[in-house]
């Protein structure tokens, strides 16, 4: 009963994170970049969208 106080928000950030995971796998299956930036400008774009990103511009 000691530990009840730390017990309940580590179950509270477990939920959160597993939250925020799920929501990342459910973007990544529909297309959609975690980012939210233009990325014409930015450096990683060919790592993120490979050949389809440069075929737009």
């Amino acid at each position: 009963m000691e530990y009840l106080g730390t017990a309940a928000v580590i179950i509270v950030i477990a939920a959160i994170v597993f939250g925020i995971i799920m929501s990342i796998v459910k973007d990544k299956k529909k297309g959609r970049s975690s980012c939210g930036c233009n990325c014409g400008c930015c450096p990683n774009s060919s790592a993120c969208h490979g050949n389809s990103q440069k075929s737009k511009k």
